[in-house]
């Protein structure tokens, strides 16, 4: 049975009581997989592809990646930070950090799956959304699955799209409003995980393979 390894930063990483009501992805994303394929989350608050490279934090993921299980490499909030320690140029570092990701997928047998990071909830004083918040990286990454050949979704754009025509005060509740604009609720996590499973649908077999079915969340 493959496994999805999933890596990334706190949009996705998996909470506990003590960081409630912060939600991530990964904990959404097991509404919309069968219960018999496992996910693993590594992602880790405040990462970006540099720190989590330096900190060893991608070594047992690709010691645990075997034929046929998906990676899910979802960054760029962090990447963008000033930081020296996560800071990563978009049409180079990142790039570099993210193909490092994807060829031991490849090494392994197991297929990477690059994600474009979630819009940001800002909205300008008319209750305008201000899309743009991930500058260049979104489109590194686009580009990169491009030249890799590797299934890229695009959350950036889904995600600013819904958050546009959602607007300002229905959008709140999907976010740790109001201590901050980036960060998921349980609603939130659930309805981005949602499009990330859209668009595993959308890849077709054998990604969609690994989604529930109405059937399944029977009885």
């Amino acid at each position: 049975m493959p496994v999805i390894h999933y890596i990334g930063d706190s949009t996705v990483a998996r909470n506990n009581i003590y960081s409630y009501p912060q939600t991530g992805m990964s904990q959404g994303l097991h509404l919309y997989i069968r219960s018999d394929v496992p996910i693993r989350s590594y992602a880790k608050n405040g990462r970006s592809t540099k720190s989590f490279l330096d900190e060893g934090r991608f070594a047992p993921v690709a010691e645990a990646m075997k034929p046929g299980d998906l990676l899910l490499i979802q960054f760029g909030h962090n990447d963008e930070k000033a930081d020296p320690a996560r800071h990563t140029d978009p049409d180079t570092t990142f790039r570099e950090n993210l193909l490092r990701f994807i060829q031991a997928a490849q090494r392994a047998g197991a297929l990477p799956v690059l994600i474009t990071p979630i819009a940001r909830r800002l909205f300008d004083q008319a209750g305008a959304f201000l899309p743009g918040s991930h500058g260049a990286y979104p489109a590194a990454v686009k580009q990169l699955g491009q030249e890799t050949g590797v299934p890229v979704i695009d959350l950036t754009a889904v995600t600013e799209a819904f958050l546009a025509e959602l607007g300002d005060e229905a959008s709140k509740p999907l976010f740790v409003w109001p201590k901050d604009n980036t960060h998921l609720k349980p609603e939130g996590a659930v309805k981005m995980a949602g499009f990330l499973a859209r668009g595993l649908e959308a890849l077709g077999a054998p990604y969609a393979d690994l989604l529930t079915t109405e059937e399944d969340g029977a009885g």
